[in-house]
């Protein structure tokens, strides 16, 4: 599978905005995002290490 398939697919969740257990990837793509027009990104490979990019705009 490729990282970009599992990054999409970990960005669905069954439970309301404001509810669930903790900041999940989805809370946080949607804080980056939507409430500060900024960018988050994911690279890796199975079985290494994986990076994630957050990208924000200075003004």
């Amino acid at each position: 599978m490729s990282c970009l398939k599992v990054w999409n697919s970990i960005l669905f969740t069954t439970k309301p905005t404001g509810q669930g257990t903790g900041l999940g990837l989805s809370s946080a793509y949607d804080i980056v995002t939507k409430g500060h027009g900024g960018t988050l990104s994911v690279s890796g490979i199975p079985g290494a290490p994986t990076t994630f990019e957050i990208q924000l705009p200075l003004n």
